[in-house]
Formats: structure tokens, C-alpha cells, sequence
């Protein structure tokens, strides 16, 4: 059974669960694999979380870019920001510089034990809210700082 935080029942919509006779291990949760080469986190599996903008237990496809960045805030829920370095050529003075773009990216509960300045990769989706149009996929551990420019 999952955990009611919220004042609404949360279920997953493909499970019923007033069969007859209840259910087995197998039927009582729905998950899914996103493609392109990520593994499904034991915790989707196994877990007890309900979220529907989760890509591997919710509907949501991925599709489009994926990119790598570093976790720099976790004050919201659910929603993690993300920094993403990269060097833009000034032609000019012959030279690079460092620039650097924040986004927010959702965060499954799936995802334990994160936090900032882990890496992880995330993969476009449909928009989830004004801000957020991307998902997590993957979490990398990280012993960098917070504003280091670990790319280069």
C-alpha cells in the first residue's frame, strides 16, 4: 500500500486493488523502463511511493535530449535544480569563457539519499509544471562543492 501524505487516495490508475482474493507480489505495482539504456531503480520496484510525472512508475515518456548536471538546490518537493557548465567561444579575444545555466528537474522519490552536488542525468519529457521539463534518470554520487566547474 502506498504512503498517504496527501489529502487525496494515491494509487496508481493501471492497479486495482479490491480484487478478490488480493493481490500477488507481481500485479500489485506498475512499473516501466524509459529506454535508452537506464535500469529501473530497485526502489521503483519494490517501493511504495506513488508519482505520476515518475518515469518509471508514472506516465511519463522520455524523449529528446538527454543532458548531465549537478545538483545545486533540493528545497523544493520533488523538484531539484540543477547547474550545467559549459565553455562559449569569444571570438574576439581568441579565448573561452565559463558560463552556466540553471534548470529544474523533477526528482522521483525513487532516488534516495541524494544530495547537492551529485550528478545526474536527466532526459527531456511534456512539460510537468511552468518551470519543469525535464526528469531524472540517473544519480551519481559526487565529492565535488557546490559551485565547483567539475567539467573542466
Amino acid at each position: 500500500m502506498a504512503e498517504q501524505t496527501e489529502r487525496a487516495f494515491q494509487k496508481q490508475p493501471t492497479i486495482f486493488l479490491n480484487k478478490k482474493g488480493g493481490l500477488k507480489a507481481s500485479e500489485s505495482r506498475f512499473f516501466c523502463n524509459p529506454g535508452l539504456g537506464f535500469k529501473i531503480p530497485a526502489e521503483a520496484k519494490m517501493g511504495s511511493y506513488i508519482d505520476k510525472k515518475c518515469p518509471f512508475v508514472g506516465k511519463v515518456s522520455i524523449r529528446g535530449r538527454v543532458l548531465t548536471g549537478v545538483i545545486t538546490k533540493m528545497k523544493m518537493n520533488r523538484t531539484v535544480v540543477i547547474r550545467r557548465d559549459y565553455l562559449h567561444y569569444v571570438t574576439k579575444y581568441n579565448r573561452f569563457e565559463k558560463r552556466h545555466k540553471n534548470m529544474s528537474v523533477h526528482l522521483s522519490p525513487c532516488f534516495r539519499d541524494t544530495q547537492v552536488g551529485d550528478v545526474v542525468t536527466v532526459g527531456e519529457c511534456r512539460p510537468l509544471s511552468k518551470t519543469v521539463k525535464f526528469n531524472t534518470l540517473k544519480v551519481t554520487k559526487s565529492a565535488a562543492s557546490k559551485k565547483s566547474f567539475a567539467k573542466f
